[in-house]
């Protein structure tokens, strides 16, 4: 009973949350888009004047070279570049620390981060540590940044995350196995760039759970109780890229028209969940990814259709629900709503099995399933204007049909 009682009261505050949510200012970076975007970008970071750049990076993509050519780039405009090479997936306090330092004893004026959304989301952090003063445990919550960021610029070699275009950071506790998000308008880049060379060599598997990312934020933007000006047109202009484009991108890496397509979905969806949030579907995959380390975009991909079972009976999810099918082309408005709404969940299956996503998580356990769904329903009820609430009874029931059928 404490615990219903307890997301009542989150739902409750949530009431005053919308309002502010409209109020406040959140920036749009400058952005590149095409082949060669990141040298563009790159010689951009020049005009700006920065002297001293300290690229956040992975050790896989510098292996690559992915990383080299960027950085001769930015040495051609006269500028002290520094590669920091040590962001993990699902970035830890330690890894962000060693980053902070890396900054510190370059005396960096600016970052670039060149990676997927880990990367993207660990020089987001370290460039508020570096201000600030703070740990990454004091920058976790809403509006910590307390200074002007360190100027930050972003190269996405993923196109799944939009991390390059939102005012949030997801960070990991080692010890607790908890994913926690720094929230700010001040973590959004200064410009990006969406340059498809760069993705050309992505592994189909990662492809395929980015893409499945991305189209997650956007269908849960579009389901929300909190709608923008602009936010169906992201999201159903990202929903329609993705479905058109993701299986093209999956079955053939140097598809640079796919993979630019990918990237824009990414970007249209990053500016829409920005605004009007995610839901049930991020909730779970947060605890299943802390927990058992699976990656966020898979865990998202297996959630989702699940999630859209649930929501199918709640009258404003099923409207949009329909208005997808037909943004992609499964119906016309002629149909049946109700139609219309299981005709999209059935597609989102379909797209998954076409780019090889399981339908189950194998790492989750049963005795799991309650912890997980008490601290689902937490974030959701208290973060997530969703469109129907979820028991905790349905959320032990959700996850469980993640859950690996028993041989």
């Amino acid at each position: 009973m404490m615990f219903e009682l307890r997301l009542l009261a989150y739902r409750l505050l949530k009431v005053f949350m919308w309002p502010v949510s409209r109020v406040v200012a959140i920036p749009r970076p400058t952005v590149f888009v095409g082949p060669d975007s990141a040298l563009r970008l790159c010689a951009s970071i020049g005009q700006f004047g920065f002297h001293r750049v300290m690229i956040v990076t992975d050790a896989v993509l510098v292996k690559l070279q992915i990383v080299e050519p960027i950085r001769r780039a930015l040495a051609a405009q006269g500028i002290d570049v520094a590669i920091h090479d040590r962001i993990t997936p699902d970035p830890t306090f330690p890894v962000l620390a060693a980053g902070h330092e890396a900054v510190r004893l370059h005396r960096s004026d600016a970052i670039l981060a060149v990676g997927g959304g880990s990367v993207i989301d660990a020089a987001k952090v370290i460039g508020a540590m570096a201000v600030t003063g703070k740990s990454p445990q004091q920058l976790i919550g809403m509006l910590k940044v307390s200074k002007p960021m360190l100027p930050l610029f972003a190269i996405p070699t993923t196109a799944g995350t939009g991390s390059e275009v939102t005012v949030a950071a997801v960070v990991t506790d080692p010890e607790k196995h908890e994913k926690s998000a720094v929230i700010d308008p001040k973590l959004v880049p200064w410009a990006a760039a969406l340059d498809p060379l760069l993705m050309r060599g992505m592994p189909p598997a990662i492809t395929a759970a980015t893409g499945m990312d991305a189209l997650t934020h956007a269908v849960e933007a579009y389901l929300n109780r909190w709608p923008h000006a602009e936010t169906e047109f992201h999201c159903r202009a990202a929903v329609r890229m993705i479905f058109a484009n993701l299986p093209r991108a999956y079955a053939d890496g140097g598809d640079l028209e796919a993979r630019e397509a990918m990237a824009l979905a990414s970007f249209y969806a990053g500016l829409a969940f920005t605004k009007a949030y995610v839901g049930y579907v991020h909730a779970f995959s947060h605890k299943i990814g802390g927990m058992y380390g699976v990656p966020h975009g898979l865990a998202n991909a297996i959630t989702l259709p699940y999630v859209l079972d649930f929501l199918l009976d709640a009258p404003l999810a099923r409207r949009r629900l329909a208005d997808l099918a037909i943004a992609i082309g499964a119906g016309t408005g002629s149909d049946a709503e109700a139609t219309l709404a299981q005709r999209f969940v059935d597609r989102v299956r379909e797209l998954n099995r076409s780019v090889g996503i399981p339908e189950t998580i194998a790492a989750l356990k049963p005795s799991d399933v309650p912890g997980i769904a008490r601290a689902a329903m937490i974030e959701a009820h208290r973060d997530y204007p969703v469109p129907k609430n979820m028991s905790l009874i349905e959320a032990e029931a959700t996850l469980r049909q993640l859950q690996p059928t028993a041989s």
